[in-house]
């Protein structure tokens, strides 16, 4: 692996930028086009999902308000396209890959769109291009999945093209730290690789310089792993002040006025969506090669995927004090998506936990007045209740407060679990 080092200047580069091609249109694709394309840049949207490219035209998908002003103008003018045709990549100057990388029911690494994304960069590849890798993945991704096939075809790496590693810091629904706000660390695979990619990313934000494409990708695995850990405590903590009999968010509140050494993180029910619980998998999954031990790391992804079937068992006991259990009571999960503000369901411990309510015997329906309808991970498909509050529950579990809406008819459901621990308190009101 090379050895990292922090390059404080960037090398000199042409000025002006001709045209970007963006490999994957999801949440961090389109985005960057966007960004991309309000800087002057000639973008081509390239990704093989014809109802993604639909969706776009017709602006039915989920952005940032002011991305969606910018969806708008972009669609209207030259210089902004759509395609689902791969070899248009070829005629780009910079080629950024911006597609998925889940991980599987057995928690491994799902590498197939990555893998078949850069086959086709390598394969469409042609001297002059800058090529970046936005996806979060495993230490080594860019230089397996890139650099070693380009060389293979006889390219010279900082001669003929440019390679780099600039992992996305994309936070969807965030509208505090936009994608201009939060800068970018980009590691090429010579100085030359990283001051061609950092002309890039420059036109989206500010950009750190690492030394090596690994130490970008490293980086990116600390940062949400440094995440999925103090969410652990989090929720552990939460769960020691239950029994004291403490209010957590208090607790935490207070912690929170130290101006040193303390970072507010909040417990919830579960951990969702693109990034928490994936990316700490793609370092366990690597360092398994190595037999390199993550104890604390590997405790913390085991207590996140272990937290929604604690909140049910929570659920149970709260049914129970009331006399009730979970068989033939009415339970109401409301707010679906993994964080407030965003319709994306991937990975949201709702699905889990509706899933588990319904083994159970729970007759379960859930409200959200952004996610209409969903599919849970047992295949069974379900739509969101229209009127909430002219239904009798036997339990109401706060999941996902989506911003304004209504939510005051929750004060007159006799039992309510709060597992966000930040929802407005009523008198009949538990945390979970």
């Amino acid at each position: 692996m090379p050895h990292s080092r922090t390059i404080e200047k960037a090398l000199p580069v042409p000025s002006e930028l001709g045209s970007v091609a963006i490999v994957g249109m999801g949440y961090v694709g389109l985005p960057t086009a966007l960004g991309l394309h309000a800087a002057g840049v000639h973008v081509v949207g390239i990704d093989r999902d014809a109802d993604r490219l639909r969706a776009i035209e017709a602006r039915s998908v989920d952005l940032i308000d002011s991305d969606h002003r910018q969806l708008a103008r972009s669609l209207g003018q030259d210089g902004f396209e759509l395609t689902a045709d791969a070899a248009r990549m070829a005629d780009a100057d910079v080629v950024i890959v911006c597609v998925p990388t889940p991980v599987d029911r057995h928690l491994l690494p799902d590498l197939r769109a990555l893998q078949g994304a850069c086959d086709e960069v390598v394969r469409h590849a042609r001297a002059g291009q800058t090529l970046i890798l936005t996806s979060t993945s495993f230490v080594g991704t860019t230089t397996r999945m890139l650099v070693e096939p380009l060389m293979d075809r006889g390219f010279t790496l900082g001669g003929d093209i440019f390679v780099a590693s600039s992992p996305e810091r994309i936070d969807p629904g965030n509208t505090t730290h936009t994608q201009r706000d939060t800068p970018r660390v980009v590691g090429g695979v010579t100085p030359e690789c990283a001051a061609m990619a950092a002309r890039v990313i420059d036109l989206l934000s500010a950009t750190h310089q690492v030394g090596s494409p690994e130490v970008a990708e490293m980086t990116k695995l600390y940062e949400n792993t440094f995440r999925a850990v103090n969410i652990a405590l989090a929720n552990e903590f939460a769960d020691i002040c239950a029994g004291f009999a403490m209010d957590p968010m208090e607790v935490i509140a207070a912690a929170a006025t130290k101006p040193y050494g303390f970072m507010a993180f909040h417990p919830g029910p579960g951990v969702g969506g693109h990034c928490i619980p994936c990316d700490p998998h793609y370092l366990l999954w690597q360092l398994r090669e190595t037999r390199t031990a993550a104890p604390l790391v590997s405790e913390a992804m085991t207590a996140i995927a272990e937290r929604p079937r604690g909140v049910v068992d929570r659920m149970l006991g709260v049914l129970s004090d009331a006399g009730k259990g979970f068989a033939g009571s009415s339970v109401l999960v409301v707010g679906v998506s993994y964080k407030p503000g965003v319709l994306d369901v991937r990975s949201s411990s709702a699905l889990e936990i509706i899933d588990e309510l319904t083994r159970r015997g729970a007759k379960v329906e859930y409200y959200d007045p952004l996610v209409t309808r969903l599919t849970l991970p047992s295949g069974v498909s379900m739509d969101s209740t229209m009127e909430p509050a002219e239904q009798d529950w036997d339990l109401v579990l706060i999941h996902t407060v989506q911003p304004e809406h209504d939510y005051s008819w929750i004060a007159d459901v006799p039992l309510v679990l709060d597992a966000t621990y930040r929802f407005a308190p009523t008198a009949a009101g538990h945390s979970a």
